[in-house]
């Protein structure tokens, strides 16, 4: 399994990013893929995941109606579209993978069984 995430970078507030994830070795319908993101200085948390399966997501109520999370099966990519971003996005954003947690526990808890590397968002005022 692996995960290649991508599209970082530096934004002004209110504008916009799409951070790609890159995954090989697995199959994308038979697994939960998430992004989650790490500010300095504070914990690890869920951005929003998907199921592989049937498309179900979830997402932080800090990113709900900003963010969009998309897989296109034939690139073998997982998306995450960023808009309205604000200054509290600035962070580094992982992907992630799992092919045993439902979207719930891995959101709410953070249990994945594979990461990718991370990306760093900025996003400046």
């Amino acid at each position: 399994v692996q995960l290649q995430a991508s599209g970082g970078g530096l934004a002004q507030a209110g504008g916009s990013l799409r951070l790609s994830c890159a995954a090989s070795g697995f199959p994308l319908n038979e697994y939960i893929i998430g992004w989650f993101r790490q500010a300095p200085g504070k914990e690890r948390e869920g951005v929003s995941v998907v199921d592989g399966f049937d498309g179900r997501a979830l997402y932080a109520d800090s990113v709900s109606g900003r963010f969009t999370i998309s897989i296109d099966y034939d690139k073998k990519m997982v998306y995450l579209q960023m808009d309205s971003l604000k200054p509290e996005d600035t962070a580094v954003y992982y992907c992630a993978a799992s092919p045993r947690y439902t979207i719930w526990t891995m959101m709410k808890t953070g249990r994945v069984d594979y990461w990718g590397q991370g990306t760093l968002v900025t996003v400046s005022s």
